[in-house]
């Protein structure tokens, strides 16, 4: 059996100083996350790996987090942070893959004023250099974001890419028109795969299954189960729901799935788009 994965989890430790985001207005969660907070309750819900998701943009909180992932054993990978528009951004690129445990990077797209930075050609070496390194873009977006990284893609079809919570529908509103119509056109391309995540955080407080299930079918639609990722966005989920509040919901939304598609979903998919790939790239290199 696959092992369960949650491919988008968090640790910070306040004093670091660099969550820029990370503010007191964010009440429980304006605190240090550590690992041993984490583990009861992945063991607690069967999970059994996770990938670590940088949350400051720095290389400095990088180096936090592959140090947290080398001692601890149920951390599979880090997707980190690299400044793409530096001049050096390739070469930073490559040394900082020379980890095994960085598997991706994310720089903060949604905090960027530019909606359009994405696709600002100085940025192409540093996609190439994720694509020579073997690395996945996570990609932290909103809808307007969206044809941006389209152009990216067009780009680099070659580019491993993974749309993080699903692109953050907004559920508050519930008009999810143009959403829908930029989840499509990402889905198109057959190597963008989108994480099942963070999306009670877009939802208002008395969310329920019905306020996300019109999300979740439509990717369902468009992406399939093999290009499904479940990710938890620990700590941050816990302003709408527990981990185990979570998990059951996603487990709900996906019951109609074929257990191997569910197995896909919670494990199979994010193995395959984090951990092979870094050995596939290390192969070829060498």
């Amino acid at each position: 059996m696959t092992p369960r994965i949650d491919a988008h989890q968090h640790v910070w430790t306040l004093a670091r100083g660099d969550y820029g985001w990370l503010t007191p207005a964010l009440g429980s969660i304006y605190r240090d996350a550590t690992p041993d907070e984490l583990a009861p309750l992945l063991a607690a819900n069967g999970i059994a790996r996770t990938i670590l998701v940088q949350a400051a943009p720095t290389e400095a909180e990088t180096a936090f987090l592959l140090g947290v992932a080398a001692r601890t054993p149920y951390v599979a990978g880090v997707v980190g942070w690299c400044d793409f528009a530096a001049p050096e951004a390739g070469l930073r690129i490559a040394a900082l893959a020379r980890d095994p445990l960085l598997v991706g990077l994310r720089p903060m797209v949604q905090d960027i004023p530019d909606t359009g930075w994405l696709a600002r050609p100085e940025l192409a070496p540093a996609f190439s250099a994720l694509i020579g390194a073997g690395l996945v873009f996570d990609a932290l977006l909103k809808t307007p974001h969206i044809p941006a990284m389209l152009r990216v893609l067009d780009r680099h079809p070659d580019l491993a890419c993974v749309i993080d919570h699903a692109a953050k529908p907004d559920l508050t509103r519930g008009d999810l028109g143009a959403w829908r119509d930029g989840i499509a056109a990402l889905a198109a391309h057959p190597q963008v795969m989108c994480k099942l995540s963070g999306l009670v955080t877009e939802a208002g407080p008395d969310w329920t299954l019905a306020t996300l299930r019109p999300v979740v079918e439509h990717l369902l639609a468009v992406f399939g189960p093999q290009r499904l990722v479940f990710g938890s966005d620990w700590p941050v989920v816990t302003l709408r729901a527990s981990y185990g509040s979570w998990v059951e919901t996603a487990q709900a939304l996906l019951a109609d799935l074929a257990p191997a598609e569910r197995a896909a979903v919670f494990g199979g998919n994010a193995a395959r788009l984090y951990l092979g790939r870094r050995g596939r790239a290390a192969t070829q290199q060498g």
